[in-house]
């Protein structure tokens, strides 16, 4: 059997749930869950394991941070001509 055509589309609505948990953090949340994390539970082995991770993350910042300065010292005197 043919199938007629109003002219209306058809319509479904999907509902999507998300979990806040699965959801991408702010960066303030992650930094705040960093300083709450409790230290007492690590051994020295794992806080010196810690403490050579955020070593390098600041490495690893410093490092895009120093990249996003030179191409906006770049872009400025490009367009300042």
């Amino acid at each position: 059997m043919g199938r007629i055509l109003t002219g209306q589309p058809a319509r479904s609505t999907v509902a999507i749930v998300f979990d806040e948990a699965d959801l991408p953090k702010k960066k303030s949340d992650l930094l705040a869950d960093l300083a709450r994390e409790d230290l007492d539970r690590l051994s020295i082995v794992d806080l010196d394991e810690r403490i050579a991770g955020l070593e390098a993350e600041l490495v690893r910042t410093k490092a895009k941070r120093e990249g996003a300065a030179q191409f906006r010292a770049a872009a400025d005197s490009l367009f300042k001509k």
